[in-house]
């Protein structure tokens, strides 16, 4: 399985950010990940 570049403490900070009111667009686009990753992510 391949592993992920971002670390844990990385994906909880960009969760925490969308809680705060920023778009998933905005944060995938800062990140340069697919917004489906970062859906994938908040499961």
């Amino acid at each position: 399985m391949k592993s992920s570049k971002f670390t844990e403490s990385q994906i909880i900070k960009a969760l925490k950010e969308n809680e705060n009111g920023k778009t998933a667009e905005q944060i995938s686009r800062e990140l340069g990940i697919n917004k489906a990753t970062f859906y994938n992510w908040r499961k």
